[in-house]
């Protein structure tokens, strides 16, 4: 996992426990001052965002651990997979295209960064330079051929 990913998920994890244990108590504390809970719509709210930090406190750390546990092992050497860089030549439109694989928190279209999640991502994983991908996506069939791969341990 890149050190920027971890670092990201860490900040987010921090600023919602600090959100949770010092903000949301001080506003439930104000909102049951103001008296009848069952008409308070303040109250109503901050348990609301209690309730969703909370649930999204447990998702990032889950995903925080399960980024942890990739081992570099067992990623390929030969062909494309998380952390490749992949030099592609759109055939439809007759351009090289260029996509570095990553996790779905990095993406960033207009970066060249895809998720290994999303359709030209998944289409990617496995391949080697020379292959040609076929890849639908919202916008209809894409037709690639894999020039150039560069994968995470060729970059280490």
């Amino acid at each position: 996992m890149s050190a920027a990913l971890r670092k990201k998920l860490e900040e987010e994890i921090r600023a919602l426990e600090y959100e949770l244990n010092s903000e949301l108590p001080k506003e439930l504390k104000k909102a049951v001052a103001h008296g009848d809970l069952s008409e308070n719509a303040e109250y109503s709210a901050a348990r609301q965002r209690q309730d969703y930090v909370r649930a999204r406190l447990g998702q990032l750390s889950k995903r925080l651990s399960e980024i942890a546990l990739i081992n570099m092992n067992n990623i390929p050497r030969d062909r494309a997979a998380f952390g490749s860089t992949v030099m592609l030549y759109d055939v439809d439109k007759g351009v090289e295209v260029e996509y570095k694989i990553v996790a779905s928190e990095e993406a960033d279209v207009s970066k060249g960064m895809i998720s290994t999640s999303s359709p030209i991502g998944r289409g990617l994983l496995g391949k080697q330079v020379g292959d040609l991908v076929t890849v639908q996506t919202p916008s209809g069939k894409k037709e690639f051929e894999v020039l150039k791969l560069t994968t995470i341990h060729d970059e280490a």
